[in-house]
């Protein structure tokens, strides 16, 4: 249970500030997963059960579109992954959720956690703030994707979240990018001394 408590602090650390009960309460309904690099936390058609806090590790979400590979998000240490439609509608999921490292995360139960969400204001705060959090982050990566050139896409990435270039494979860099991965290789090239 301290370990949970450990993470539940956390989770509140990175989003909305939380009374010493709220932590419990968030604590309490924590599931912890070992993930395996490779293995797929959500497998494209099954319902997004849980939301996943990343303590340890870095995973991505992807589709397949045209027979490929389309990574639109990663998720690494203090951050959390959700397919937002499969999780809020109960839905099957079009998007995967796959771990790039040995990764160790915390579901964040649908179920469990809504439930608290209708009777506990500090939980339903939480909730709103990753939400929003969520729905941000998303709409900044369209934007991107929408009025950045390639270079100012990269840019954008190397300075917002410097992780992802370091650590996750090029290959879906470029995915989350939009480029293939020769054009990420000239673009790069000009930014390496």
């Amino acid at each position: 249970m301290d370990k949970r408590r450990d993470v539940a602090r956390e989770i509140a650390r990175g989003y909305c500030t939380l009374s010493t009960q709220g932590i419990t309460t968030l604590a309490n309904i924590l599931v912890p997963y070992k993930v395996a690099k490779g293995e797929k936390l959500l497998q494209e058609g099954d319902v997004c059960k849980s939301m996943f806090y990343v303590e340890k590790g870095m995973v991505r979400q992807f589709y397949y579109k045209g027979g490929r590979d389309v990574t639109e998000h990663f998720s690494y240490e203090g951050r959390i992954v959700i397919c937002i439609e499969s999780f809020l509608k109960q839905n099957p999921s079009r998007l995967m959720v796959e771990a790039l490292e040995p990764s160790m995360v915390y579901g964040i139960p649908h179920d469990e956690f809504l439930a608290l969400v209708e009777s506990d204001k500090e939980m339903s705060r939480l909730y709103r703030q990753i939400l929003e959090h969520a729905l941000i982050s998303s709409q900044e990566h369209a934007d991107s994707q929408r009025f950045e050139n390639a270079s100012e896409r990269y840019v954008r990435l190397l300075k917002s979240k410097p992780e992802i270039i370091l650590r996750a494979p090029m290959v879906h860099v470029a995915s989350f990018l939009q480029m293939t991965p020769e054009t990420l290789s000239r673009v790069r090239s000009a930014y390496v001394e």
